[in-house]
C-alpha cells in the first residue's frame, strides 16, 4: 500500500514538473529552464527544512501552534547564530519561500527581491563552516536575465509561473522524513533533460542504472564505507547512489567530489542538499581535477566511482610538473595529451585506499592502443591494480552510442589475475537506447564477486597472459562471443542438394515424355 501511494506521489511530482516545463517551453531553452527550476526548487527545500527544523522543536517544548513563518523578522534574529552552526544557513521568515510566494504576484519587483533573498542565504554562511558549501550556489539563477523575457514584467510574470509550479509539487511533509520527492524530482529534471539536450545535458548525466553498478561493484562485501570520491562528479548522481544504497549514515566520513564545469558544479551542491546530505559530510570542489586537485587532506578513500569525459586535452608532457606529481609519475609516462583518460585513471588509483576499491567507466580505446597508453597498462597489470574489466552495452549513455567499459582497481588483490566480463548483450532496448535492467546488473555484480570463468561471459586471465597480448585490455581479446549462426550441417546439407538435383532431372525427363507425346498427336 505505502509503495502505491509513493509511486502515485511519484507519477503526480512528475506531471507537475512536465507542466512547468510546457508552460515555459520557448520562453527558456531546456537546459537552462532546468537551472531554473532546480535553483526555485532548491529554495523551497532549505526554507521548508529549515521552518521544519524549527517548528518541530517548538513543538516539543510544548508550543503545538507555532509557526516560524509567522514569527516576526527580529524575534528570529536572535537565533541566527545557533541556527547557522547546527543548519549551515539562516533564512528570516519573511525571506521563507511560502512567504515569497504568497506576495510574489502583487510584487513589481519581485526580481530584485529574489536576488536579495539568494544574497542573504549565501551571507548568512559566510565566515562560518558551511560558507564553501553555499557560496555562490544561486549564481546560475539569474533573475535579470533577458531569456525569462526583455523586460521585468515579462520576467516577473515567469518568475510567478515558476515559484507557484514548485510551490504545487507534493514534496512530503519533513516531520515524516518523506525527503525523497525533492532527490525524486531532481533526478526527473536531469534524466529529461539530458536525454533531450543531446552532448550539452549527457555529460553530465550518468543513467542511474550504470550508477547503481558502479556503486555495487565498489561495495561488493561491505556494509559501510569511509568516504566516498568521485574526481568529475559532474551533479553528483554516482556520490548519491552510496547513499540510496547503503544510507548516508553509513558513508561514515561523507561525500567528496570535483567538478571542473561552474554550473554542474553548483548543481551538485545543490543535489547534495536536496537529499538531505549536511553541509558536514559532504566537500565539492571547483577545478580541473588533473592538475589541480583539491582533496589532499582528505585522501584515501575507500570507494571512487566515475564517469570522466572521454577523451578530453590536457595539459600532460607540456607541463613539466606533472611527470613529478605522485599521482602519475609511478607509471614513469603521462598520458597523451590529446587522451586523459588514464589520467584519470591513475589520479583514481592514487588515492584509493589499500582497502578500498575503484569503478570508472572508460572509453574503449584506451584498453588497447599504444604508445603512453600501453605503458600506463603496463604499469597498472605489472602492479596487479586491475581487478576486472566490463564490456558494457552501446548506446547506454545520453548523447553517445559508444561501447563503454567499466574498469575496477584494487590494490589489496592476493591472486595475479584480471576479471574480464562481457556484458554487452546484458540490457533491454528502450526507444532508442539500451538500458540494464536489475537482474543485468545483478548478474554483472554476481560475476564479478565469484570471479569465475563462463563460457561466452566472463574469463579469469592471468597477468602474465595479458602480459602476452601486449597488455591489450579489450574484453573480446580473452573473452569469446557466442556464435549464434545457425549451425550447418555440411554432409546433410550436400545430400538434400544431391536429392532435389536428382528429383529435377526426373521431372525434367518426365516433362520431356510428356511433350514427345502431345506433339506425336498433334501430327
Amino acid at each position: 500500500m505505502a509503495d502505491n501511494k509513493k509511486e502515485t506521489e511519484r507519477t503526480e511530482l512528475h506531471r507537475v514538473i512536465w507542466r512547468i516545463a510546457n508552460d515555459l517551453r520557448g520562453s527558456v531553452d531546456g537546459w537552462d529552464f532546468k537551472q531554473y527550476v532546480l535553483g526555485i526548487l532548491f529554495y523551497r527545500y532549505i526554507s521548508e527544512n529549515l521552518s521544519g527544523y524549527i517548528n518541530a522543536g517548538e513543538h516539543e517544548a510544548g508550543d503545538p501552534l507555532f509557526d516560524y513563518a509567522k514569527l516576526p523578522d527580529n524575534h528570529a534574529e536572535l537565533d541566527r547564530e545557533d541556527l547557522v552552526a547546527t543548519k549551515g544557513f539562516f533564512i528570516l521568515p519573511s525571506e521563507l519561500f511560502e512567504n515569497l510566494r504568497a506576495k510574489a504576484a502583487n510584487d513589481p519587483d519581485l526580481n530584485v527581491t529574489l536576488e536579495k533573498i539568494f544574497k542573504h542565504i549565501e551571507a548568512s554562511a559566510q565566515g562560518t563552516p558551511s560558507e564553501a558549501n553555499f557560496k555562490g550556489l544561486f549564481d546560475d539563477i539569474d533573475v535579470n536575465s533577458n531569456k525569462l523575457g526583455g523586460t521585468v514584467a515579462q520576467r516577473n510574470s515567469l518568475l510567478v509561473k515558476l515559484l507557484n509550479g514548485v510551490g504545487e509539487m507534493k514534496l512530503g511533509d519533513y516531520r515524516e522524513n518523506t525527503i525523497d520527492a525533492f532527490g525524486d524530482a531532481y533526478e526527473y529534471l536531469m534524466g529529461m533533460y539530458a536525454s533531450n539536450a543531446g552532448k550539452s545535458g549527457g555529460e553530465y548525466y550518468t543513467p542511474q542504472e550504470v550508477s547503481e553498478l558502479l556503486t555495487r561493484l565498489t561495495i561488493v562485501g561491505k556494509t559501510e564505507v569511509n568516504k566516498v570520491y568521485d574526481p568529475a562528479c559532474g551533479s553528483g548522481s554516482l556520490l548519491l547512489k552510496f547513499a540510496k544504497i547503503l544510507g548516508k549514515e553509513n558513508v561514515r566520513n561523507g561525500f567528496f567530489g570535483q567538478e571542473i564545469n561552474i554550473t554542474t558544479y553548483n548543481l551538485c551542491r545543490i543535489n547534495m542538499f536536496l537529499h538531505d546530505i549536511d553541509y558536514d559530510k559532504f566537500n565539492i570542489g571547483h577545478g580541473n581535477t588533473l592538475t589541480d586537485p583539491l582533496h589532499w587532506d582528505d585522501e584515501p578513500f575507500e570507494a571512487i566511482v566515475s564517469n570522466p569525459p572521454y577523451s578530453i586535452k590536457w595539459e600532460g608532457d607540456a607541463n613539466p610538473l606533472l611527470i613529478n606529481d605522485p599521482r602519475f609519475s609511478p607509471a614513469g609516462v603521462l598520458a597523451p595529451k590529446s587522451k586523459a583518460d588514464l589520467a584519470f585513471i591513475m589520479h583514481s588509483l592514487s588515492w584509493l585506499a589499500t582497502s578500498g576499491t575503484a569503478a570508472i567507466v572508460c572509453f574503449p580505446g584506451i584498453l588497447y592502443r599504444s604508445g603512453a597508453e600501453q605503458k600506463i597498462r603496463k604499469y597498472l597489470i605489472d602492479n596487479n591494480f586491475v581487478d576486472c574489466i566490463i564490456q558494457l552495452p552501446d548506446n547506454l549513455f545520453f548523447g553517445t552510442p559508444i561501447a563503454t567499459c567499466i574498469m575496477v582497481l584494487r590494490k589489496g588483490k592476493s591472486e595475479n589475475t584480471t576479471l574480464f566480463i562481457d556484458a554487452s548483450t546484458e540490457c533491454v532496448k528502450v526507444t532508442n537506447s539500451n538500458k540494464l535492467t536489475a537482474d543485468n546488473i545483478d548478474k554483472i555484480v554476481a560475476a564479478y564477486e565469484s570471479r569465475e570463468s563462463t563460457e561466452y561471459f566472463t574469463r579469469l586471465v592471468p597477468n602474465a597472459e595479458i602480459a602476452e597480448q601486449n597488455h591489450n585490455l579489450s574484453v573480446s581479446t580473452y573473452v569469446m562471443q557466442e556464435d549464434k549462426r545457425e549451425v550447418i550441417d555440411i554432409t546433410k546439407l550436400n545430400a538434400e542438394i544431391e536429392r532435389i538435383v536428382k528429383r529435377e532431372d526426373e521431372l525434367r525427363r518426365a516433362i520431356d515424355e510428356i511433350v514427345k507425346e502431345i506433339e506425336g498427336g498433334a501430327v
